[in-house]
């Protein structure tokens, strides 16, 4: 339960301080027991509890351990539960939660002052604080001197993406300019 890798937060929890949340969460039918090997073994039960899809679940676990998020930081920091194809469809998702009919789940915080997006919290414990601290800022400064070899690695092949993007999109504008005899 204590993984240190891909997991920001990293939180330190006691086995009774475990199992008093797995308690709280089955007594809401969040999570189930799951038959299998020696120890016991839970799954969770957001989707069916809530009637929401698995992606929206992701968005709101994301939401619920990280806090406060934009949605591209969403997009990054649910990679492994669902893969999302774009910002876009994340925004979708947010979207579809904050307007549901049986109430939302999620609110649009108002932007804050030198951001560039508007960041997005739950509402499954109640309204969130205006003042709440953006998501990945470390007690540090932000030094990233934590990040593990699979996190920095993840951060790498995504800039190498992103230049590679970057690339293809010059040799397009290129080509559409000299296409309408436009010179740069």
């Amino acid at each position: 339960c204590n993984q240190k890798t891909s997991r920001l937060p990293v939180m330190e929890a006691t086995e009774t301080e475990v199992q008093a949340s797995i308690d709280g969460l089955k007594s809401r039918n969040l999570v189930i027991e799951t038959s299998g090997g020696r120890v016991a073994r839970y799954a969770h039960n957001l989707e069916r509890v809530l009637q929401v899809p698995s992606q929206a679940a992701a968005l709101l676990t994301s939401l619920m351990l990280r806090g406060p998020q934009t949605a591209g930081e969403l997009r990054i920091s649910c990679e492994r539960l669902h893969s999302f194809s774009d910002i876009s469809a994340v925004q979708g998702f947010l979207e579809e939660l904050a307007a549901r009919a049986a109430g939302a789940l999620v609110v649009e915080l108002p932007r804050l002052p030198g951001a560039r997006e508007n960041r997005w919290a739950h509402l499954l414990s109640g309204a969130p604080k205006q003042d709440a601290p953006v998501a990945d800022k470390r007690a540090d400064g932000g030094s990233g001197g934590d990040l593990s070899l699979g996190e920095l690695a993840a951060l790498k092949a995504n800039v190498a993406r992103l230049e590679a993007e970057v690339v293809a999109l010059k040799a397009l504008v290129a080509r559409i300019c000299a296409e309408l005899g436009i010179e740069k």
